[in-house]
């Protein structure tokens, strides 16, 4: 599990940049150059290449080589695992949930007991 959650932290650490989430959606298109990911950005290509080693890194995508360029394709795979352990942790999220509701409904209950016990009673 500590390798699981390893590939978690990456995973959401690269995704917590806008830029980089950008980056992710487009190549969910298709494979690109790493020229034409850059060709949005108001940023030096250095600085992309930055973004793009942090998601090769996390295993978010893979670069491959076709000549000079450089191509760049989407492994869901990560994103896959996350979005299984984000549907796996919704019956106990939904469950505390619950609780917390009822509990707070049992407060609202007691105090509208408290109130209706303190009007003085018309005569």
């Amino acid at each position: 599990m500590i390798q699981t959650e390893t590939a978690f932290d990456a995973t959401l650490a690269a995704l917590a940049d806008p830029t980089r989430r950008a980056i992710v959606q487009r190549l969910g298109g298709g494979d690109l150059r790493v020229t034409e990911i850059a060709k949005p950005y108001a940023m030096s290509l250095n600085a992309v290449s930055k973004h793009i080693r942090v998601l090769e890194n996390a295993r978010l995508i893979h670069r491959r080589r076709v000549g000079r360029e450089h191509i760049l394709s989407l492994d869901p795979r990560p994103l896959e695992a996350l979005g299984r352990w984000i549907a796996d942790q919704k019956p106990v999220w939904a469950a505390r949930l619950q609780a917390l509701d009822a509990l707070l409904q049992a407060e609202d209950q007691a105090e509208d007991a408290v109130k209706t016990e303190e009007q003085p009673h018309a005569r």
